[in-house]
């Protein structure tokens, strides 16, 4: 099971970094989550420098998908050889975007006519893009997953290991990073933006 997080330049520490290690909260030996660049290191929008695990033609091979959000992402959609280099299938791989990662999605024809979620700056180019934006830090359709709001990367998480290790599974990361003293009522919250789209 390889999970790409693709960041480009200028990526929201908390939206890749938050699903980087709420995703590591599984321990399996064929559990692998890399973080997926465009090149060997990227810096983030505050100034951060990290180096690649995975390269964005390795993102083709993935079983899961999360392409993160940065303050460059509409640099990102206008680059012609950027966003040739993103060959992802919804149809075997589960794909999931955070804030601006939505704006991806949506000029790489992924979202169609299906409604979506994404960060408040953002909102306005994705609808530009034909998609209508929900008021809600969570939505999926199929494979396809998009969430608004940097703290709600752990939401985006949560989906990805409920739906490939299960809900139990989900329950745990979640409880493990939720803060003390609000466990129960964390997780509680967090399942009811994600039941509904989870197999029954």
């Amino acid at each position: 099971m390889h999970i790409a997080i693709i960041s480009f330049d200028g990526f929201n520490e908390l939206d890749s970094l938050i699903a980087l290690g709420v995703l590591n909260r599984i321990k399996k030996p064929d559990w692998r989550v890399t973080f997926c660049c465009p090149a060997p290191e990227v810096t983030s929008m505050n100034g951060l420098v990290v180096r690649a695990q995975s390269t964005l033609e390795d993102a083709r091979f993935a079983d899961v998908v999360v392409v993160g959000s940065g303050i460059r992402t509409r640099e990102v959609v206008n680059d012609p050889d950027l966003m040739g280099r993103l060959k992802l299938d919804p149809a075997r791989q589960l794909i999931a975007a955070q804030c601006s990662g939505t704006l991806i999605l949506a000029k790489l024809g992924i979202l169609g006519s299906v409604p979506a979620c994404t960060d408040l700056t953002t909102k306005p180019w994705v609808q530009e893009c034909g998609v209508e934006v929900l008021n809600q830090p969570f939505f999926a359709h199929g494979n396809v997953a998009t969430a608004g709001g940097c703290m709600a990367s752990p939401y985006l998480a949560a989906w990805i290991i409920a739906r490939v290790e299960g809900m139990e599974a989900a329950k745990a990361a979640l409880h493990y990073v939720a803060p003390v003293g609000e466990k129960e009522a964390y997780v509680a919250n967090a399942l009811e933006y994600l039941g509904p789209y989870l197999p029954q």
